[in-house]
């Protein structure tokens, strides 16, 4: 940074410092606490055990619901779903289909509703990049960032122009990895490093994809091998003298029947059908997205859209008398509690216990593509997730709730220099 470059920044009401140090956040999606644990304790994670126990380690909360667009975006925009728009990887959309609705991922820029804080340090004067595991997150991550901007998934399509960057392959020293693969990670991992080693950066977001966390409990062999490899990307950063920031955009849990394995579904659309008659109900599933190969698009949280005068009072506690439901709640309270845009959220919004998972028609569900039981996220108890550094704080930290959107205030403006 030049020496007349603003020491600060701003974005969303909050304010940061420019990095003295080059500064990096890593978003490991899907990564509860236990798995860094796990990993550390095995003793193939020495890195990651060193963050743990001299560095500054602490367990947060990601946004609700737990799923890996609203919790990206949180965290480079440092504030909730009700100030940024993003509220799921997938909702309906009212105004589109000249007003008579549609489901729409939300992967357009179109739908934020602020800008990130990446974007306002490059504006600053810092050097910024940005590398995400999978491509439909790669145009909301650089949303008018003046820096480097790819994903993983075509890094082989990567040009100066559109990423800031070209022939990352030759760079990186990796073949272009399968989406579903622990090698799309590696390369997310892999390209930071060699970055950090070519070129002149401050800032960098790193985000990952959870294909081995969706397969492998914590403690897990494959999980451990994984943590493992990120581990010696992590202590390469740490040698090269990066200050580095780790968090989750949600956690994961086994989402199946212990002694048979098979997935504990309610199949919400099937349920109101039958209660209510055929369509007049619709339920949309946040989590689903371009990649469901590895969770058949179930996860743990639905809202439910209801015809306007519905008495939503009855089905409500109807719905809370379900095995396997852990909260009902109408729109308002729903966007209050989890900090959600009232203008992107049902009329009803239904989080199912830990273990159980929420879908639409037994038909729209193709469970063929998992080779292990299921396990998935979504719902509260998959909001636990970890901020660890490897560096000491300058203070303690305020009292109150931690959120895993605090990791780039905290990186950036609590810790220790070198």
């Amino acid at each position: 940074m030049a020496a007349s470059t603003p020491l600060r920044f701003s974005a969303n009401g909050r304010d940061y410092r420019l990095p003295a140090n080059p500064t990096v956040v890593i978003c490991v999606d899907g990564c509860q606490y236990e798995y860094l644990e796990a990993a550390a304790a095995a003793g193939v994670a020495p890195f990651i055990a060193q963050m743990l126990s001299a560095g500054s380690a602490f367990r947060g909360d990601c946004v609700m619901p737990s799923f890996t667009n609203p919790n990206n975006l949180s965290i480079v925009c440092g504030v909730p779903p009700a100030v940024h728009g993003i509220c799921g990887n997938y909702f309906w959309d009212s105004a589109a289909n000249q007003g008579q609705g549609a489901e729409v991922m939300m992967n357009d820029p179109a739908h934020l509703r602020a800008g990130t804080l990446l974007a306002a340090a490059a504006r600053a004067g810092a050097a910024v990049a940005v590398i995400s595991a999978k491509d439909k997150l790669r145009r909301l991550l650089g949303w008018q960032l003046q820096g480097i901007c790819f994903s993983a998934e075509t890094a082989d399509q990567a040009t100066l122009a559109e990423n800031g960057v070209d022939n990352l392959l030759q760079l990186v020293g990796l073949p272009l990895p399968p989406v579903y693969s622990a090698d799309l990670s590696e390369f997310v991992l892999a390209a930071g490093v060699r970055l950090a080693e070519t070129r002149s950066l401050d800032l960098m977001y790193l985000s990952t994809t959870d294909y081995v966390q969706h397969k492998a409990a914590p403690g897990s062999a494959e999980a451990n091998a994984f943590y493992a490899m990120m581990d010696r990307y992590l202590a390469r950063l740490d040698q090269l003298g990066w200050a580095i920031g780790l968090t989750a955009d949600h956690g994961m849990n086994a989402k199946h029947d212990a002694m048979s394995g098979a997935a504990n579904v309610i199949y919400l659309q099937e349920v109101l059908d039958e209660w209510l008659g055929r369509a007049r109900a619709r339920v949309i599933l946040p989590i689903t997205d371009p990649y469901v190969v590895h969770h058949g698009a179930l996860g743990s949280y639905a809202t439910v859209y209801l015809p306007p005068g519905f008495e939503l009072a009855p089905l409500m506690a109807h719905l809370g008398e379900l095995d396997g439901i852990d909260r009902v709640l109408g729109k308002s309270d729903a966007c209050a509690q989890f900090e959600l845009p009232e203008d992107r959220v049902g009329d009803i919004v239904i989080v199912s216990r830990q273990d159980v998972v929420l879908g639409t028609r037994r038909e729209r569900h193709d469970l063929s593509g998992l080779t292990v039981p299921l396990r998935s996220h979504g719902g509260l108890s998959e909001q636990e997730v970890p901020l660890i550094f490897n560096r000491r704080l300058k203070a303690p930290l305020p009292a109150g709730r931690l959120r895993n959107f605090d990791v780039f205030s905290i990186a950036l403006n609590q810790l220790e220099p070198r």
